[in-house]
């Protein structure tokens, strides 16, 4: 079992999670899967209705209790989606078991990324795909200082389950060995206050 709990954020997030992102967003994020889906730091499983008809299991990691059994619930409603406690550094699967991972609004939290992004690559058969949708690095140096300041204070982190918005989470799964074949980017909110968000696909060799 994982020990991992942020039980003020986990119910937090469960409410306002619908004003980070959209269900369009993620429509878009898992469009074209198919097969074995590892879906890593699954939250409430708000994926979970997104997933195409294609797609024959879902195994959905998530460590933090409450979130887990908050997507257990959500779960019952989709017979292909089995949740499973676990954390992206260590994940709960054989290798080259699965032919695409999902990794949304996590990489930004774990504790060791190059870590998780091992374990995913570990995961995914040769040839697997990597969707990802998450916080990354500002381009422009004053959101990026900013970013910075936010993570090194600690506060950003402490008040996000261990989020850190200054990450620079692209470059980091291209030097886990994945090619990242598209990408896009936007903020997350209004104008300069809204943290940029990466949605994309990476392929392994």
């Amino acid at each position: 079992m994982s020990d991992e709990s942020h039980p003020v954020f986990a119910r937090v997030w469960a409410r306002v999670a619908s004003l980070v992102d959209s269900d369009d967003q993620r429509v878009e994020l898992l469009a074209g899967l198919r097969g074995r889906v590892l879906e890593v730091g699954a939250g409430e499983g708000r994926n979970f209705a997104h997933y195409p008809g294609e797609v024959a299991e879902v195994v959905a990691v998530e460590p933090e209790r409450y979130l887990r059994r908050k997507a257990a619930e959500v779960a019952r409603g989709w017979p292909v989606v089995k949740v499973l406690d676990g954390r992206a550094e260590a994940l709960p699967v054989a290798d080259d078991s699965c032919d695409a991972a999902v990794a949304s609004l996590v990489l930004c939290s774990v504790t060791d990324q190059a870590a998780a992004l091992a374990e995913l690559r570990r995961a995914l058969a040769p040839g697997g795909e990597l969707r990802f949708y998450e916080h990354v690095l500002a381009e422009h140096e004053l959101g990026a200082r900013l970013q910075r300041v936010l993570d090194r204070t600690g506060i950003w982190p402490r008040l996000g389950g261990g989020c850190h918005v200054s990450r620079d989470t692209v470059r980091a799964i291209e030097h886990a060995g994945f090619t990242v074949e598209a990408m896009r980017r936007f903020p997350s909110g209004p104008g300069p206050f809204g943290l940029p968000l990466a949605l994309g696909r990476a392929r392994l060799p």
